[in-house]
């Protein structure tokens, strides 16, 4: 009886530990909360707002992005979705796209042609799937992004939001040297570019 009382105890100990099914340790699950919810106020306070960026990291397939003016606008914000318009010069194609999701954040690629229609190669993103913090969130690629673009399938999105100081979207691809990020001067707004390619808005 005593043997049984042992390993009893030992059992109730390691599943506490949560070592046994790999669950979170307590409160982890609510300080992810707290890290996205901050995240979100953050990205809520830019909203209507626009500002110019720079290409801070990237390689020679990107050098339309060297070259051309960037400029970010928070256009959309919904309680649960924001919409960000990423232009590139005269290129209106881009919109950044994030959900609030019951199991945490979703960011997500709306690309469209000029007439409004979507692109081949569009909705790719993933979700959160770590705690972040309240400036600095990351979205591996989805089994859907893996379908679409399969070298893509290690792709891990990051979006930083330091209040009155930077905006930064960053992508690395795991396994190989593929990094690329944009960063946008949170203390300078510009005025709010045209709409993007397939907004109501837009009469081209």
């Amino acid at each position: 009886m005593r043997r049984h009382l042992i390993v009893l105890t030992l059992v109730s100990s390691f599943l506490a530990s949560g070592c046994g099914a790999g669950e979170p340790a307590a409160g982890a699950g609510a300080d992810a909360s707290t890290s996205r919810t901050e995240f979100w106020a953050s990205l809520q306070e830019l909203c209507g707002k626009a500002f110019e960026g720079r290409l801070a990291l990237g390689d020679e397939s990107d050098r339309e992005f060297a070259e051309s003016r960037l400029i970010m606008h928070v256009r959309s914000c919904e309680q649960n979705e924001i919409r960000v318009p990423f232009h590139v010069g005269e290129d209106r194609s881009r919109t950044w796209v994030l959900t609030r999701t019951e199991s945490g954040l979703r960011l997500k690629h709306d690309h469209r042609e000029r007439d409004g229609s979507p692109e081949r190669v569009t909705d790719y993103g993933g979700e959160t799937i770590g705690t972040g913090t309240a400036e600095w969130q990351e979205f591996p690629a989805d089994e859907y992004t893996a379908g679409l673009v399969p070298v893509a399938a290690t792709n891990i999105w990051t979006i930083e939001v330091i209040p009155d100081t930077v905006f930064a979207y960053g992508l690395r691809r795991e396994g190989t040297n593929r990094r690329f990020r944009v960063e946008f001067d949170l203390s300078r707004p510009v005025a709010p570019p045209p709409a993007p390619w397939g907004s109501e808005e837009d009469p081209s």
